[in-house]
This record gives structure tokens, C-alpha cells and sequence, in this order.
């Protein structure tokens, strides 16, 4: 099956306030997460998955063909938190499986163990479970997550840029919520017919040869990431 590659970050057209903030959030995680706040159809979720075209790289530890450990450089993630994600997806838990086939407790990381250290996107934001929303929140702030099960606890870390987006036609978030997010931006569709005739053309080129058209867009590319890189290592 092939691949389905995101549409590039570079080639959206228009909407400078929300690349600005992805990106302010990409260089410097401390920002406190940004929030994307427009109706549907709008590219909050095509800009967010674009980003993985200018993500930094990063330093993870994992096993060689000997088992041993050893420190590679790897591309920076996005992970998606689903929307029926239960706080034990998401902090973690035991594994039910485990325990019923082998009569064993293995507390299994969740999606704030994955995404240490890459970019996590939560998408309609507004309809999360409150308990989700406050986890997410509070391993944000404080960069590490406590899981207790049981007589079984865990602490790790969980140092990620937090990106989330919502409908306000589909309910609100409590005003403690919008507060702990750094940045809010309001994405609303572009109103100039030639951005909007553009954006036509764009993604329909996109569409018959997707390598042709990120192939244009490798030079333009290069000094965004660049910079992104620079920037990122700066705030370490």
C-alpha cells in the first residue's frame, strides 16, 4: 500500500498567524502548546501533520543488534491522540491481555510516554473527557506523568510540544483549559478569491504527483528547517 504523504506545510497558502504560532511551538516547546480554534474545512489539521516536513531531529536511546543501548538521531513525530482515548490510553495502564492470558501485571506507557520528545496533536480538543484533557494538561506543564495501578506505579517523562484543535460550533472549553494553552489562534477561510482559486490549483497538483510537487518545494524547504533546527538546539 502506498504511503499517503501529508500535504506540505510550505505550500499552504495564506493563514500566516497560524504557521507563525506552529512554528514559534516547534523552536521553543516552553511556549505552553497552541491552541487552533476555526470551523471545518479551514487546514488546521493539514498545517499541524505538514509540519513533519520541518521538524528537528533528535537524540533517542534505543537497543543495537546486540541488545546494547546506543543513542541515535531521529526524525521528531506527530502523534495523534484519538478521540475516544480512555486516561488509561493515555497515561498508561495494565495490559488486560497480558493479565488474563498469563496471570501477570505489565503496566504498559501511554500516549504521554510516546510522545516524549515529538509534537502531540490533539484534534477537537473540545470533545475530550475533562479527566483526559487535564492529564495532558498537567504532563505539559510539568513535563513527567505519575501512573499508580495498584501496588505498581511509574514515573516518566513526557516533554512534548502540544498542539490542539477544536470546532467552537460543537461545544466550548472551560476557560481553565483555554488558559493553559500558550498561544490561541483563530483560523478562519481565506476570503481573497485568488488565495482561494490558488489553493485549488495547488492541491490538485498535489494530488496527480505528490513527489513532483515536494520536489519543488526542497529548496524552499532547506532554510525553514534550518533555522528550525538552530532555534530548537538554542532552547535546550
Amino acid at each position: 500500500m502506498d504511503e499517503i504523504l501529508p500535504y506540505p506545510f510550505l505550500a499552504i497558502v495564506g493563514q500566516a498567524e497560524l504557521k507563525t504560532a506552529l512554528v514559534l511551538a516547534l523552536v521553543n516547546p516552553r511556549i505552553g502548546g497552541v491552541l487552533l480554534i476555526g470551523p471545518y474545512g479551514v487546514g488546521k489539521t493539514t498545517a499541524v501533520r505538514g509540519l513533519v516536513d520541518i521538524m528537528p531531529t533528535i537524540e533517542r536511546e534505543e537497543l543495537d543488534e546486540q541488545g546494547q543501548p546506543v543513542m541515535r538521531r531521529v526524525p521528531m513525530r506527530i502523534i495523534e491522540l484519538p478521540l475516544n482515548a480512555r486516561m488509561e490510553d493515555v497515561v498508561g495502564g495494565i495490559n488486560e491481555r497480558v493479565a488474563l492470558e498469563q496471570q501477570r501485571v505489565l503496566l504498559e506507557d501511554g500516549v504521554l510516554a510516546r510522545a516524549h520528545r515529538n509534537l502531540l496533536y490533539i484534534d477537537e480538543v473540545n470533545l475530550l473527557d475533562a479527566r483526559v484533557i487535564d492529564a495532558i494538561l498537567d504532563a505539559a506543564a510539568q513535563g513527567r506523568t505519575f501512573v499508580r495501578r495498584g501496588a505498581m506505579t511509574r514515573l516518566y517523562p513526557s516533554q512534548f510540544v502540544l498542539v490542539g484543535s477544536m470546532n467552537p460550533e460543537e461545544g466550548r472549553l472551560r476557560p481553565q483549559i483555554l488558559d493553559r494553552f500558550g498561544l490561541r489562534v483563530w483560523v478562519a477561510p481565506l476570503a481573497d478569491m485568488q488565495q482561494r482559486l490558488e489553493i485549488y490549483h495547488r492541491m490538485r497538483a498535489f494530488r496527480d504527483d505528490p513527489q513532483a510537487f515536494l520536489y519543488k518545494l526542497l529548496r524552499p524547504t532547506e532554510p525553514v528547517l534550518n533555522l528550525v533546527f538552530v532555534f530548537y538546539f538554542q532552547k535546550k
